[in-house]
């Protein structure tokens, strides 16, 4: 018997509730319907099958032999079922919280705020990848992405956590004595470009710049980036929060903002999250909104 010619599930399931109750009203109130609901299940169970299943012939309510084997059948599927997914939900439950961001995210941004997240929640485990790459969330995989753009990524569930602006920004002992005021007077200068990405590269590129940059470009790990712009190794395109206080003390020079309303997001998989993910992503939001006030 293939799928095609398979009874209908709810049939079998009113079906296997009236073999082990023994009444079509105990089983409608195992199931949550009618009587009348089950009595018309098994009737279209019968006539699907083409056989007799319940012999109604006496006060109570007898199987038949064909139904007896089938009930059996049943019982031993569902329990299965059931047992299976015990251990998948139990075992989804025991996995670790998996997150996944850019590094210059989790350096100055994640992990100097960890530490509240394990006062709040010291039995998750928690396994964050930090990587340039956009990272697949499938099933048992990653359960939060943090990313950076304008949140318009299709098949996603996509919340804000704070916006802001992409800066093109250097010390001001590598531009001292320069006049800059367009984006081509910065292209005898070194770069420093976040290992993996191609964000100054591709800002450079938009302003028509591709290919005519005489200054070399240095790419390190996200969480080496700042450090290595403050040194006055180059200049960088980062993000504006990371550098706000820089900026004010002077340590940095503000050369170029862009105006799109860019910033970092949550993502995740369609549909509702398991109970760790959701209270990380809660807390994500909480610690969002303190910085804002």
């Amino acid at each position: 018997m293939d799928w095609l010619t398979m009874p209908p599930l709810t049939a079998l399931r009113a079906f296997s509730a009236l073999a082990e109750t023994g009444s079509a009203v105990a089983a409608g109130a195992r199931l949550n319907v009618s009587h009348a609901a089950i009595s018309q299940q098994i009737k279209a169970l019968e006539a699907h099958m083409g056989l007799k299943l319940v012999d109604r012939s006496g006060r109570q309510l007898q199987l038949s032999p064909e139904g007896t084997h089938l009930a059996e059948a049943l019982k031993l599927g569902f329990g299965a079922i059931a047992r299976a997914v015990e251990e998948l939900t139990t075992a989804d439950a025991d996995r670790p919280l998996q997150i996944t961001t850019t590094p210059g995210f989790a350096a100055q941004w994640l992990m100097p705020r960890m530490l509240d997240f394990r006062h709040r929640h010291p039995d998750v485990d928690v396994m964050i990848n930090p990587t340039p790459e956009r990272v697949p969330l499938e099933p048992g995989g990653i359960d939060i992405a943090i990313r950076y753009g304008t949140g318009d990524w299709s098949g996603v569930d996509v919340s804000p956590l704070f916006i802001s602006p992409l800066v093109v920004v250097a010390a001001p002992a590598l531009i001292d004595g320069r006049d800059i005021r367009e984006p081509a007077d910065l292209l005898d200068l070194p770069w420093v470009q976040e290992f993996g990405t191609s964000e100054s590269t591709d800002w450079l590129r938009r302003r028509g710049l591709s290919g005519v940059r005489a200054g070399a470009m240095m790419q390190v790990p996200g969480n080496l980036l700042l450090e290595g712009v403050r040194q006055g190794q180059g200049v960088s395109l980062t993000v504006l929060h990371w550098v706000e206080d820089d900026i004010r003390a002077g340590r940095l020079r503000l050369l170029f903002e862009e105006p799109e309303e860019t910033g970092y997001f949550i993502v995740t998989r369609p549909g509702p999250l398991r109970p760790k993910a959701r209270a990380f992503a809660n807390w994500l939001r909480r610690c969002a909104t303190a910085r804002d006030e």
